[in-house]
């Protein structure tokens, strides 16, 4: 089959099983063979890969995916677009479709049974009213996966890579980064996709860490003091946690904590780095 990349190949497969785009599942077909190489290629995938992809589509994605890894498992939750998949990646024996959500799916039998003794990856266009649900699962789960490639919405992206201080800095970025080193590929425009959305998208690649970026004691703790220190971005450090109810700790507590420290009670949590966090909830309780 030509590329279904092909926006000519791509309609004539829509008409054929007259299917509609559905926006509340952030259907967005990807219709730039050069975007899906770069994406291919950023991700490493190669013979020994198991590839794990959600939202396939029709398989634009899947397509490259399966000419490049051992196998790909692709992961649909729109019944209406399996036998559209059975169709269009039907030529290929590597590929395997499975109609689910992938937030209620259990990714480690897939992992163990599907893809085992292979290095896996996750790739994927991610629908994007979705992507930070599904990312942190993946994360929070800790799968055996090496990394996750995936194009999502730029603003989200740049929140991934954010640095303390920084605008977009924030409790995703704190938590992206415990996980992983956060790379970002290439920005995508509209054009390049059907139909086209109303944002810029990006690929950004996520190669797991072997052990967190800080070390905690209680890693329970260290996200609810980056929660509350991030619910009230415009509080101070101190008014931000004491005011959260998810201490036990006194205001005045909490202000000696700081300062034994050497963090300045009048920071706000946007300021401190992953590090100061990791202190911080170790110090905290």
């Amino acid at each position: 089959m030509d590329r279904l990349s092909s926006p000519k190949v791509l309609k004539e497969v829509i008409k054929k099983y007259g299917f509609r785009f559905n926006k509340n599942l952030g259907q967005n077909f990807l219709i730039d063979a050069n975007v899906l190489d770069k994406i291919a290629e950023a991700s490493g995938i190669g013979e020994n890969t198991g590839a794990i992809e959600i939202g396939p589509g029709i398989g634009v994605l899947t397509q490259v995916l399966a000419e490049h890894a051992g196998k790909v498992v692709a992961i649909e939750l729109d019944s209406h677009l399996i036998p559209i998949l059975n169709e269009t990646l039907g030529q290929y024996d590597n590929v395997k479709v499975i109609n689910a959500d992938a937030l209620k799916i259990d990714m480690n039998a897939i992992i163990n049974n599907e893809l085992a003794g292979m290095n896996v990856k996750v790739v994927a266009n991610l629908p994007y009213y979705i992507t930070t649900p599904i990312i942190m699962d993946l994360l929070e789960k800790r799968l055996n996966i090496d990394s996750i490639t995936v194009m999502i919405q730029k603003e989200v992206a740049e929140r991934m890579v954010a640095k303390a201080g920084e605008k977009e800095y924030g409790a995703l970025s704190v938590a992206v980064q415990y996980f992983t080193e956060p790379n970002l590929i290439m920005t995508v425009p509209p054009h390049c996709f059907m139909p086209q959305p109303k944002v810029e998208s990006t690929v950004i690649k996520l190669d797991l860490r072997r052990q967190p970026a800080v070390s905690v004691q209680d890693e329970k703790q260290f996200f609810r003091v980056v929660k509350a220190a991030f619910g009230q971005r415009r509080k101070t450090l101190v008014n931000a946690l004491s005011n959260s109810g998810l201490f036990t700790m006194s205001k005045e507590q909490i202000r000696e904590t700081l300062v034994k420290l050497e963090i300045q009670e009048n920071r706000r949590g946007e300021t401190l780095t992953i590090m100061q966090f990791a202190e911080l909830a170790n110090a905290i309780f």
